[in-house]
Order: structure tokens, then sequence, then C-alpha cells
């Protein structure tokens, strides 16, 4: 890769820092998206258990950290499993582009006696980033903020030990309604230079990359069915149709057209 290339890339992530800094969601646009994401979805995803299955899973992949070290990649103030991990890593790194997210995060952490776990402010492409040898990367929501797939996947395998794990959970942009509905809001997002949903190509490339250990997808069929609760159906009715999307959506575990109607997907990846 040119180094022309590499430097526009950090100068994209100097922005996205900026912005995590100052939390700059704002504007009609991005204010309806999120209310579209979080009363509508993210409440699915609580009401139905899915989010607990997401970290239940994340946790039950993770196994046994006593003698790992840990790096919790762009995890912000800190994620579900953040103080998890902090816990029970023989060390643990918490990193975000956001000086502002990681006081907040090394005063959590402190607060909970979790005096030696290790933050660092820093972009994980940087040379200032001279860590490595990690037995995991957690990446919850993280790998679609690089535009250049092969640029991450080659500073993912730098950093990971051999036989090291990636844990990742991202959204998709396979479906056609959902790669509709961002093409109407992207001209208006705030963030789209670190937005970068997993397209089939993406989906593709890591399974080239890394040995794909497991694969759930999230929101596919399912996605539909938060409109059976308009009908004037019964609750048993309404939770068992629900549920069997959601599991639908959840066995999908290959690039197909199962897979490809999901919102999200999460991947257990080793470096091999």
């Amino acid at each position: 890769m040119a180094q022309q290339e590499i430097d526009e890339i950090l100068k994209i992530n100097e922005r996205q820092k900026a912005f995590y800094n100052k939390n700059q969601y704002e504007g009609l646009p991005s204010r309806l998206w999120g209310r579209l994401r979080d009363n509508i979805f993210s409440a699915f995803r609580d009401q139905h258990n899915i989010k607990t299955l997401v970290y239940d899973t994340h946790k039950e992949w993770l196994g046994d950290l006593s003698g790992k070290k840990v790096l919790d990649l762009g995890c912000l103030e800190g994620n579900k499993l953040s103080f998890y991990m902090a816990e029970h890593a023989a060390d643990y790194l918490g990193i975000d582009l956001s000086e502002n997210a990681m006081e907040v995060l090394r005063a959590r952490l402190d607060k909970k006696g979790l005096t030696k776990a290790r933050v660092m402010a820093v972009d994980f492409l940087s040379n200032d980033f001279a860590e490595k040898d990690f037995d995991v990367i957690y990446a919850y929501s993280v790998l679609h903020h690089f535009p250049n797939m092969g640029m991450l996947v080659g500073k993912l395998k730098e950093k990971l030990k051999p036989g090291g794990i990636i844990i990742s959970y991202d959204p998709t942009e396979t479906s056609l309604p959902v790669k509709v509905a961002r093409m109407a809001y992207r001209p208006f997002q705030n963030d789209a230079d670190w937005e970068w949903p997993f397209t089939k190509k993406t989906l593709l490339f890591l399974h080239s990359a890394f040995k794909v250990e497991a694969m759930h997808g999230i929101l596919g069929k399912a996605k539909y069915t938060f409109l059976y609760n308009l009908l004037p159906l019964s609750k048993t009715t309404k939770q068992k149709t629900i549920k069997k999307a959601v599991d639908r959506d959840w066995n999908a575990n290959k690039v197909n057209s199962q897979l490809l109607s999901c919102m999200h997907v999460t991947m257990l990846m080793r470096h091999v």
C-alpha cells in the first residue's frame, strides 16, 4: 500500500477522533436514524434477548482468559465485556482514538478495583501503537470503521499471536432494504467517512484471511417480525414466530442468502 493512502486513512482517523471526543451525533438525519435504530431495532434486540445471546456467546468464545493478553479494540468508555475481560485476563489493554473516552474508562476501571488494566488513546493503525502478541482482539462494532480491509487485516495479523483469535460484531449492508436505507441516509451522515458496513466481498475476504471458526447472523428475517406486535395475535403466537425467525438468523453460518439478509454479523476468527 502506498504511503499516501496510509496517510489519508490516518487523517480520516484524526477526524474520527475529534468526532468522538466531541460526541458530534447531531443534525436531524442523524437523530432520525438514531431513533429508528434505537427505538425499533435496538429495543427489539433487548426485548427478545438477542443482545444477551450475543454477549453470552462472546464470553463463551473468550474462554479461559487467565494467562491471556487481551486487546479491547475501539472500546470507547467500555463495552459490555470490557470489565469482564479486564478482571479475568492476565493483561488487558483497552484502546480507542478518543482521549475523553479513555479517561472515562480509566476511571470506571479504577472504581471497580481493576487498577492493573491498561488503557491507551491511540490509533490502532499508527506506528505509535507498538503493542503486539495478543491472544485475543475483541472488536465490538469496530472493524467496519476501517475503509481498507486489506490494511486492517495486515495489522490484525501483525498484532495477534499465531493461533490468536478475533471476536467481532459489525453491521452489514448485504440486504436490499438495508442498503437502500443506508444509501438514502449516507449523504446526510456526519460519520460517513469511517462507516463501512460489511458487504459480501468483505465477508469473503475475512474468510480468506482467517480461519472463521464460528459466525452468526442477527436481524435477517427477524427484522420484519417486529411488525407482528401490531397484529391482533396472542402473545404466545407472536413470541413463537419471532423466536423462530431469530433462531433462523442466528444459525446462518455461511456466506449465503440466509446470512446476507441479516443486518449484523458476529464472527470468531483465528490467525493460523
